[in-house]
């Protein structure tokens, strides 16, 4: 049997073509029950104030209040619609996944990417969600281009991070992505998941690091087989940082 449609959408962007060509793309997909359209993000508040909404596929650079903006509005909702971002930059992937936004897709949109951020949307609502005390927030993760294709890469799965110019290089277990995101801004977001700064291009997470040396030319640290080096400036931060947590983990 084929599902019944399940999603009441809105697609929001200030260029016509786009916009139709998105709207086309959605009602063609069968779990799509109906599509509204808005040119600009307080056409597309008026739509929300007296239709309920599910899912809002949203472009980011729009005159006035951009699609940022309005995803940041829409998280104060009693009950937010999900959000995924339409756009032909990449540069504000970092900034919409911190907002918990369901997917980014990047322009010209395909029928297959629009047909997989569906697919997140509904895999989302069927999470239960816990009431107790207990739970806490999903995970933030950070977007990673994959064969053409847009993936979530959760922050615990990145174990270091290289600077390279204006872009970062996560290494995990499996490899490493490159993302369009400077060190300094994932320094200061990551701070308090327990990564550290160690170099002007290195970032690291304090619990994988297996060892501290000093060699002839200055501390290094072993992490994933990989000795990276520590800075002059970072060196004693480092091990102030290192002592907590063993005294912790000794507690």
């Amino acid at each position: 049997m084929t599902s019944a449609p399940q999603l009441r959408v809105l697609a929001v962007d200030d260029e016509p073509p786009a916009l139709d060509e998105l709207a086309y793309l959605l009602r063609a997909d069968p779990r799509v029950a109906v599509v509204h359209t808005a040119n600009d993000p307080t056409e597309a508040l008026r739509v929300l104030r007296d239709t309920d909404i599910d899912v809002v596929f949203l472009d980011i650079r729009m005159p006035g209040l951009d699609g940022m903006e309005l995803a940041r509005l829409l998280g104060r909702f009693a009950r937010p619609p999900a959000v995924v971002f339409v756009t032909a930059y990449d540069d504000r992937a970092a900034e919409a996944f911190d907002l918990g936004v369901a997917d980014y897709v990047r322009k010209p949109v395909q029928r297959d990417r629009i047909a997989e951020s569906l697919r997140r949307v509904l895999a989302a609502r069927l999470v239960p969600r816990q009431a107790d005390a207990s739970r806490r927030d999903d995970e933030p993760a950070i977007p990673v281009e994959l064969a053409g294709t847009t993936r979530l890469l959760p922050r615990s799965a990145v174990h270091w991070v290289e600077a390279q110019g204006d872009y970062a290089r996560l290494h995990t277990a499996d490899g490493s992505h490159l993302v369009r995101v400077s060190l300094a801004t994932l320094a200061e977001r990551w701070a308090d998941a327990g990564f550290v700064r160690i170099h002007r291009s290195f970032l690291v997470r304090l619990n994988l690091i297996s060892e501290l040396r000093l060699t002839g030319g200055g501390y290094v640290v072993s992490i994933d087989s990989r000795e990276l080096p520590v800075s002059r400036r970072h060196t004693r931060e480092l091990k102030d940082r290192l002592v907590r947590a063993a005294k912790q983990d000794w507690r």
